[in-house]
């Protein structure tokens, strides 16, 4: 993955006007229509063509991913789509291209899918969950990934734990408080790896989240996979556990029901569960400092830079620490 680092704004040259010039670039007869989706860390725009048919353009954030990384996860889709796997991949160009390119942006173009979120506490939801995560695991198993990342301790803890220290947003009151907390954290999780023991690493939604979830009368569909990437399989399983820690370890077994269904689950995966939860906070952190320079950032994140941000963020990865230290089952 290429550094997000940049003095400029990143999307700074993407006007309407840009936006309709490259979709017509692709053969869209656009009919002015155009409205901005929520994102982010992508810009997402629903339009309208002259056949009124409305689809999705997402402009991918500059440098984040290399044209061969963005061609592997489009890949990766077409291929669960293939297998009757209800995602949503891009919309091939009649010359086969699914990746374009206008004015330094990559960009794809995506049918419109629509949806709701799922009720995630509910046994028969999480069933047919664990059925489609399962179905997409068995496939994901099937290759790797040559240029996406793997989602490990140094990719999405240490790194960024580095990123901060080195760009100084953390107060400096509260730096080594931090820093003492993070380190604490971070020899957790390498004991959570170590009782989880080797695991394979199939490729993942990577974000597999309830707001990447559409709901529909014919059940769940996945979207938006720009954080696929190569990682444990629970990693794809523990965000959609919801409720407090007794609620989600009833709720467990019922995700590993219909998972099974279609895909080997290593129960030693369990130990990763607030190891990973863990990384995902301290990357959380980071991923906002790399995107500062985004004027969306400081307006959707104006507490980042007070210390009452950062204090809450150590008390939050004191309680992750001793959630490491009790393991959800014994595997």
């Amino acid at each position: 993955m290429t550094n997000t680092d940049s003095a400029a704004p990143p999307f700074a040259r993407l006007t309407p006007d840009g936006i309709l010039n490259a979709m017509e670039s692709v053969g869209y007869s656009c009919d002015g229509r155009l409205l901005t989706l929520n994102s982010y860390e992508n810009r997402v725009y629903q339009f309208g063509t002259d056949e009124g048919v409305m689809r999705v353009a997402k402009f991918y954030r500059p440098l984040r991913w290399s044209r061969e990384s963005l061609l592997e996860e489009h890949d990766f889709v077409r291929e669960l789509a293939e297998a009757d796997l209800p995602v949503v991949p891009p919309l091939a160009h009649p010359n086969g291209q699914t990746l374009h390119e206008f004015d330094g942006f990559y960009f794809a173009v995506f049918p419109r899918q629509g949806g709701y979120a799922p009720e995630l506490d509910q046994p028969s939801i999480l069933r047919r969950m664990g059925r489609l995560i399962g179905r997409l695991h068995a496939i994901g198993s099937l290759s790797n990934y040559q240029f996406r990342p793997t989602l490990d301790l140094a990719s999405f803890g240490e790194e960024p734990r580095d990123y901060l220290l080195e760009h100084d947003f953390i107060p400096l009151e509260l730096r080594q408080p931090w820093l003492e907390v993070v380190e604490q954290a971070l020899d957790g999780i390498r004991k959570c790896y170590d009782r989880a023991g080797d695991l394979r690493l199939p490729r993942l939604h990577g974000d597999c989240y309830a707001g990447n979830i559409l709901w529909t009368e014919e059940g769940p569909h996945l979207v938006d996979f720009d954080d696929s990437r190569m990682g444990p399989a629970v990693q794809d399983l523990w965000m959609l556990l919801t409720g407090d820690r007794e609620e989600m370890k009833a709720r467990i077994p019922h995700l590993l029901e219909g998972y099974e269904t279609f895909h080997e689950f290593d129960p030693r995966e369990l130990n990763l569960i607030e190891a990973l939860r863990t990384l995902r906070l301290i990357h959380y952190s980071a991923w906002i400092a790399r995107r500062w320079t985004d004027p969306a950032f400081p307006v959707a994140f104006p507490w980042f830079e007070s210390p009452r941000y950062w204090q809450d963020r150590i008390h939050e990865l004191r309680e992750q620490v001793l959630a490491m230290q009790t393991p959800w089952f014994a595997v």
